[in-house]
């Protein structure tokens, strides 16, 4: 993987983010999760594509010899929202070399396009924090099992990937978030975690919500910073479930929802609430990019249902693009375009790469 990734420009982003400093706090490399297209450009007009209605945001590209292209992307609407799904006939690529008025299709064939597994470069981590309070624990505990089940079930790949793990943490009103289960990418090992859940795990019948916030949000900041250190770049999801307010008092509210929106926009946050005693508009503010709510426990398995699928989604939407070019050695930088069509819906992103080197072949 050394070898794979020298060609890799992270190191240039890498080399810039540590320049800046040596606190932890200095080193960031945020994905591009907005409408805009990340390290592409807008494409040129001579190929008159008109109006997009999906956006595709470039967070890495590299080459490799003889002469493979491969780009990092985030597919998206314009609303901002994931595009998941995609396969590889559903992408065309044009080239454009220094003698070409505008650019050339790329016959998809000739040049084995194909959608790469993106492990090597890109993970996903999901944290899911459970309120073990005693309130849910005396009332609400095998829906939430039920419920929680259901979610690592549907997050999860079907056969593990290494590229997509989850943890499982729980609070209560002790100043502590509780490690149910480490990080793992094996669905089994979740689920055998969730269902030796007990009535007694818990000794204080508080609830430290804001605190629970406040150290998950640390925990995903410090996955997204390991992978850097690893080379790789990293998305992370936090999907808090409560059903109740916060009731500790040790942190504020003020102070959780700083950690929030302070955090790197490469974490993702989604909240669950469950009943009539929870603030739905501060359980809106800290699941910043997805929040439902259940009325009553026979609802809970419904609502992680939806938010597996939002982060799904999300995952799902990053694509790794594979090529084979067929610019060859000498023919220095060469401008590329990648265009997507989904049904009705297509867009288009442009960017360059160098040829240097490049022979007959592909790997």
């Amino acid at each position: 993987m050394k070898s794979y990734l020298r060609y890799f420009s992270v190191f240039t982003l890498l080399f810039i983010a540590f320049s800046c400093g040596n606190a932890d706090d200095d080193v960031n490399l945020d994905l591009n999760f907005g409408d805009g297209l990340g390290k592409g450009k807008p494409v040129d007009d001579c190929l008159a594509f008109g109006e997009s209605d999906l956006v595709l945001s470039i967070q890495e590209q590299y080459t490799t010899l003889p002469g493979k292209v491969s780009i990092l992307f985030k597919v998206s609407d314009t609303d901002g929202s994931p595009v998941a799904g995609l396969t590889a006939d559903q992408f065309t690529i044009y080239e454009q070399g220094r003698n070409d008025a505008c650019f050339n299709t790329i016959s998809q064939s000739e040049s084995q396009a194909r959608i790469s597994s993106n492990s090597q470069i890109f993970n996903a981590n999901t944290l899911l924090v459970l309120d073990l309070s005693n309130s849910v624990l005396s009332s609400s505990l095998d829906e939430l099992k039920t419920a929680s089940v259901s979610f690592v079930n549907n997050v999860m790949p079907t056969t593990s990937e290494e590229s997509y793990k989850m943890a499982i943490y729980w609070f209560d009103g002790e100043d502590e978030l509780h490690l149910l289960n480490d990080l793992t990418s094996s669905k089994q090992e979740l689920v055998d975690a969730i269902n030796s859940i007990t009535e007694d795990i818990s000794n204080d019948p508080s609830t430290d919500l804001y605190g629970a916030v406040i150290k998950s949000t640390k925990i995903a900041e410090d996955l997204l910073k390991e992978s850097i250190k690893n080379e790789v770049i990293g998305a992370a999801s936090v999907v808090i479930f409560t059903d109740g307010t916060d009731q500790a008092s040790r942190y504020t509210e003020e102070a959780a929802l700083k950690k929030v929106n302070d955090a790197s926009s490469n974490v993702s946050f989604f909240t669950i609430g469950l009943g009539s005693e929870i603030d739905t508009q501060v359980l809106t503010d800290i699941g910043k990019t997805y929040s439902v709510f259940a009325g009553n426990a026979e609802e809970l398995e419904n609502t992680f249902n939806a938010i597996s699928i939002k982060i799904s989604e999300r995952a799902n939407s990053f694509y790794l693009f594979e090529y084979c070019s067929p610019k060859r050695d000498g023919s220095g930088d060469n401008n590329l375009v990648i265009r997507v069509v989904d049904g009705n819906q297509k867009g288009a992103v442009q960017t360059e790469f160098s040829a240097d080197g490049f022979t007959g072949g592909c790997e």
